[in-house]
């Protein structure tokens, strides 16, 4: 299993392109991972016969754990052999008869050499182990405390203080007796793309997180918009929505505040980025219940807001057709959420860690305002930013809001 993206340490097999006993050739598509960025289809390292299944369609496999086996000099083996009914990775260790030199786990160029149960330790677990000499080795035999027996910062700073045995993670409580089902319920197990997104809603959560709001009178914005849509699409071949001018907006706000474009690592260190790359939430489906992808429109600090729309029109596509490759959704800075495209007036997203930020977007609505002691009908939206407060302080978050706002009333970055 390769690294897919940032923050992204499993994926779901969802589904073989290939049995055991057929012969693949290298790098022809051999097995479809499902992560909550993208779905991809993996290519295979080598030539030969895939003669094991070590990972079976549906279940989860780690960054840089084999999923199946590929013996380049074996095809009477290939056409016997059945799929492992669970086996881990770790079985195929270096120097076993299944790992030798004619033998190639999948996504094995992606393994590391020293790594004897190939599991994933973060940047600062590896870093931290570097500098006091403890090798990947004795990583591995470390009991995690983290989700799912993960390595933690303090599990390897415990057995480096002299315990030799990280902390074991408390026994989880004891599981509350589900109610019994009644007339007309049914269970729908949380797997695949559903369970991704999930995950990492869980992991985003851990952030300490603030949430601004403020609305905008986008009135000038609405009628440019209905005067010029017809002949946008005409001339330029794509619809004109709000969102290109949102993202347009927030596009100059964010290189005006560089920090709320920024990510706060695990090591402690904020990573700041001079371009604008910006993550879009998109729907699944037609009803949305598939799910929701985040792809990126990259260098929107430097797009025209034609060109913002035309990249949203080609990005969208190519996620409602799940056509998505793994560069569409990977170096984002920073997310917007247009919730109003379905009438939402309000609402309070969730950041996509390790991104300090993201914006919402609400549906825009006719309303009475008072101007210069006037009763006026303006069209006003409700902007709504949620910010890891970590590096963002509520000052900044403010100014930044305002500064989304302001270009928006104002409507002059069409010029």
């Amino acid at each position: 299993m390769p690294e897919l993206g940032e923050s992204v340490h499993e994926g779901t097999v969802s589904r073989w392109l290939k049995k055991v006993g057929d012969f693949v050739k290298e790098d022809e598509p051999v097995v479809e991972i499902m992560t909550d960025k993208v779905n991809t289809e993996l290519p295979s390292p080598a030539s030969g016969y895939l003669t094991q299944i070590l990972i079976n369609e549906g279940e989860l496999v780690e960054v840089f754990k084999a999923m199946g086996v590929i013996d380049a000099t074996a095809p009477s083996a290939a056409t016997t052999a059945e799929p492992a009914p669970t086996a881990p990775a770790a079985d195929v260790a270096p120097g076993s008869p299944t790992s030798a030199a004619a033998t190639a786990p999948v996504a094995a160029q992606n393994l590391p050499a020293d790594s004897d149960e190939r599991k994933f330790f973060t940047p600062v677990v590896k870093s931290i182990a570097k500098e006091s000499g403890v090798s990947e080795r004795e990583l591995a035999a470390i009991v995690g405390s983290g989700e799912g027996g993960r390595v933690t910062k303090k599990d390897v700073e415990a057995y480096i203080a002299g315990s030799k045995a990280a902390p074991v993670a408390a026994p989880a409580p004891a599981p509350v007796k589900a109610a019994p089902l009644t007339d007309g319920q049914t269970l729908v197990p949380l797997t695949g793309l559903r369970k991704m997104i999930a995950d990492a809603m869980v992991r985003s959560s851990q952030v300490p997180v603030v949430t601004t709001i403020t609305d905008a009178d986008v009135t000038n914005m609405v009628k440019f918009r209905e005067i010029n849509k017809d002949s946008f699409l005409e001339t330029h071949g794509v619809k004109l929505t709000y969102t290109p001018f949102f993202i347009k907006a927030l596009a100059e706000s964010l290189m005006e505040y560089p920090l709320v474009n920024a990510s706060l690592r695990e090591d402690g260190k904020i990573v700041m980025n001079a371009g604008v790359h910006v993550g879009i939430a998109v729907a699944l489906g037609k009803t949305g219940e598939d799910g929701l992808i985040v792809p990126v429109i990259r260098d929107c600090h430097s797009k025209s807001l034609i060109e913002i729309a035309r990249s949203l029109d080609e990005i969208a596509k190519k996620a409602r057709s799940n056509k998505l490759g793994v560069a569409d959704v990977q170096g984002g800075t920073f997310t917007l959420t247009n919730p109003g495209t379905y009438g939402a007036l309000f609402g309070t997203p969730m950041i996509n860690a390790p991104q300090a930020g993201i914006l919402g977007a609400y549906a825009i609505k006719k309303q009475p305002v008072v101007i210069d002691d006037a009763i006026a009908i303006r069209s006003i939206m409700h902007l709504v930013l949620t910010y890891d407060h970590r590096i963002i302080d509520g000052m900044v978050a403010g100014k930044f809001l305002a500064s989304v706002r302001d270009r928006l009333q104002n409507f002059d970055f069409f010029k």
